[in-house]
């Protein structure tokens, strides 16, 4: 004990106080020293190593490749590889294996038996940098669905059932049932292309699953319709839904770990025709909520949208179809303005993210607790800022109203087409003109459109209907690029990679409540608003087209109502 002190201490320069915490929780709970210091937090992982390779004459190495051979998959357990934390690492000429503890002599030695290679040189290696090597090379050989599929005829309905324990990652789940294998091939796929959804859609004579990358579904896999049971099964048992219901529909959840990647999925069935039909909503716990300033609004609705989310009260509206990034452009809004200093209290349905200093209230319908009723608790609850989900009904919006006008910031969603529909679609909803003029501070409408992948990104001369569709002046063209994207492996082959925001934001000034007041037209009511300055949906499309961010066809896909 006395020894590894004194290394550690006088070699590496530890603090002895933290050599002994470490060694003091070996004993009680066991472990690898080096390991045991590496986590403790007064440690810096890179620089220790730096000074173990320098005691040790090592190589040491901060990032290994992004891409490595993976060969090695079929000798070797993963559990072996990250009990050890070591990966062989070949790419092209050049081999060595990355190790992150130089003394684990026995572990290394054992692996360069199996591999072969014996005169291979160790490098150091930070922790995080060998788990995501091993995990990449392991997520890339995985079973192909065409191999799982094989292999399901001979399944074990028992399986299903008796292998519920999951392993700490997906990617360690060694087990022999195809169909278990079949939904982690799935869920890994899905996290690996960062899909927001999987749908399993039953049909007469065939079982599809699908995924949607950036808005769009694309075909995943086409199990047999004999599997069809067993797999939608195997995810009930996973959500902990009721296996023997399948004439209700179920809603549930799972927590997952895929790739050291914690993610949340929502499950959801619905019996259908020929059999439930489920779609999967994946969430990753880790995904930072994005800031106003990376939602891609331009500087000339940043500016007033910023200062009208701080007012002192009022109601603030964002709008547009499901999945058109509401939710994540009020999260940004919410979170730019939480302070110590101020109250916030959302009721949501559901909650997505938590927001860290915000009180959340998940609607819940058993029990009565709607948008309507938490509105109405949350107001005795002395809050400055409040954000309901969405407006579903006249008791809601008028209560958001109220709120409004005595004193309290309120944001929430509507879905409609534009900002100006906002208003006629309140007072269908019986909300008289006068309250909507004196408590509607402003109406964000926005879409989502899909940006043009940088890898396969080609300049091209557009049609000039194409050009007239969307509003643009064929003036306007001249000398200036249009691009689109011809389709690669980066971007799965679609043209695009990853979506931004396109926005039209309608601020009540004055003579905007003077109109709301004489009319409920939103025609009349864009016009003024455009008249006012207001950059509609689709200018706004056709700027990001003339910048070079996005293509022709996106804008008049999700702006052609």
């Amino acid at each position: 004990m006395q020894h590894a002190t004194s290394f550690f201490t006088d070699k590496l320069g530890i603090p002895v106080d933290t050599v002994e915490q470490a060694l003091e929780v070996q004993k009680e709970k066991g472990g690898d020293l080096l390991c045991l210091l590496m986590r403790q937090e007064s440690v810096d992982e890179i620089e220790l190593l730096q000074k173990l390779g320098h005691e040790l004459e090592m190589e040491v190495s901060i990032s290994l490749p992004s891409e490595i051979r993976t060969d090695f998959t079929a000798l070797i357990p993963i559990s072996f590889l990250k009990k050890h934390i070591m990966v062989p690492v070949i790419v092209n000429d050049d081999a060595f294996i990355a190790i992150n503890d130089p003394f684990d002599f026995q572990a290394l030695d054992e692996l360069r038996k199996i591999l072969g290679i014996t005169g291979k040189r160790p490098v150091l290696c930070p922790q995080t940098a060998i788990i995501s090597a091993v995990n990449f090379a392991y997520d890339m050989t995985q079973n192909t669905a065409e191999e799982v599929m094989q292999d399901i005829d001979d399944e074990d309905p028992e399986a299903l059932f008796t292998e519920l324990e999951e392993t700490g990652d997906l990617l360690d789940d060694t087990s022999d049932s195809p169909v278990i294998r079949l939904v982690n091939l799935m869920f890994s796929q899905a996290v690996r292309d960062q899909a927001s959804d999987i749908h399993i859609e039953p049909y007469q004579n065939s079982l599809k699953i699908r995924q949607r990358l950036d808005g769009i579904l694309y075909d995943m896999l086409s199990p047999p319709k004999h599997v069809q049971s067993a797999l939608i099964s195997r995810i009930k048992v996973m959500a902990k839904l009721n296996i023997a219901e399948k004439r209700l529909p179920q809603d549930g959840r799972i927590e997952l770990k895929v790739a050291n990647k914690e993610v949340d999925i929502r499950v959801s069935t619905l019996p259908t025709s020929f059999g439930e039909r489920v779609v999967l909503r994946l969430l990753e716990k880790a995904s930072v909520l994005i800031s106003l300033t990376d939602l891609g609004m331009p500087e000339d609705r940043f500016k007033p949208f910023t200062e009208l989310i701080k007012a002192a009260n009022g109601i603030v509206l964002v709008t547009g179809p499901t999945g058109s990034g509401k939710t994540t452009t009020l999260y940004a809004a919410l979170t730019s303005i939480n302070t110590t200093d101020i109250n916030i209290i959302t009721v949501e349905d559901p909650v997505e993210y938590r927001i860290s200093g915000i009180g959340q209230v998940q609607v819940n319908p058993k029990i009565d607790l709607t948008f309507a009723s938490g509105l109405r608790s949350i107001v005795r609850q002395d809050p400055d800022v409040i954000l309901v989900g969405e407006i579903r009904d006249t008791e809601t919006a008028k209560i958001a109203i109220q709120s409004a006008l005595t004193g309290h910031l309120v944001f929430s969603t509507l879905h409609t087409n534009d900002a100006a529909s906002a208003i006629t679609r309140l007072i269908d909803m019986g909300i008289e003109p006068f309250l909507l003029s004196s408590s509607i501070n402003a109406i964000l409408a926005q879409r989502l459109v899909r940006i043009i992948c940088p890898e396969c990104k080609i300049a091209y001369t557009p049609d000039p209907e194409a050009i007239q569709k969307l509003g643009l002046d064929p003036k306007e063209m001249e000398g200036k690029k249009v691009y689109r994207g011809r389709g690669c492996s980066n971007c799965h082959h679609t043209g695009y990679k990853g979506r931004c925001g396109i926005f039209e934001l309608l601020i009540m000034d004055q003579s905007m409540k003077n109109l709301v007041i004489t009319t409920a037209n939103a025609n009349a009511i864009s016009k003024q608003a455009v008249k006012n300055g207001m950059i509609t949906l689709r200018r706004d499309g056709a700027d990001k087209i003339l910048a070079g961010i996005t293509t022709i066809e996106e804008v008049y896909r999700v702006t052609n109502e």
